[in-house]
C-alpha cells in the first residue's frame, strides 16, 4: 500500500514523537512508498511566517530531504480538493485528501475530518 503522509504525521516522524506507533514509524522508515505533498510544504512554511511552529528555522527543507516522494500537485488534485464536500475546511487536508483519492492512495493521519472523506486511511 502505497502512503501519503498527512503534516502532523511528517512533524511527528522528523521529531521520533512517541505520538506515532512502533509500526508505523517502522513503515515510514522501510517503505520507499511513502509520499509527501508540497502541501506541508507549504502549510509549514505558512504556520512559521506566522509563529505557528517556530523552530527548527529550516524545516520545509527537511521535509523536503526527508527521503519521501515527492507527489507533484496536478490541476487534476486541484479540481478535486475544491470539490469535496465541505466537511473540512482546511485547504492543506483537503489537497491531501484529493491527491490520495486522486493517486489511489493511503493517507496516514489522526484528523477524525480527514477520515470521513472517501479515501484509504491509516490512522496515525
Amino acid at each position: 500500500m502505497s502512503l501519503l503522509l498527512d503534516t502532523h504525521v511528517v512533524l511527528w516522524w522528523l521529531a521520533d514523537a512517541p505520538s506515532l506507533s512502533d509500526e508505523i514509524k517502522a513503515r515510514l522508515d522501510q517503505d520507499p512508498d511513502v509520499c509527501v505533498s508540497p502541501a506541508t510544504i507549504w502549510e509549514v512554511t505558512i504556520k512559521q511566517a506566522i509563529g505557528r511552529i517556530k523552530e527548527p528555522a529550516d524545516l520545509p527543507e527537511r521535509i523536503r530531504d526527508s527521503g519521501f516522494t515527492e507527489l507533484p500537485i496536478t490541476s487534476a488534485h486541484a479540481m478535486a480538493a475544491g470539490r469535496l464536500p465541505l466537511i473540512h475546511r482546511d485547504p492543506f487536508d483537503r489537497m491531501l485528501v484529493a491527491q490520495a483519492q486522486c493517486e489511489g492512495l493511503t493517507l496516514v493521519t489522526r484528523d477524525a475530518n480527514c477520515q470521513k472523506y472517501e479515501v484509504s486511511v491509516l490512522p496515525a
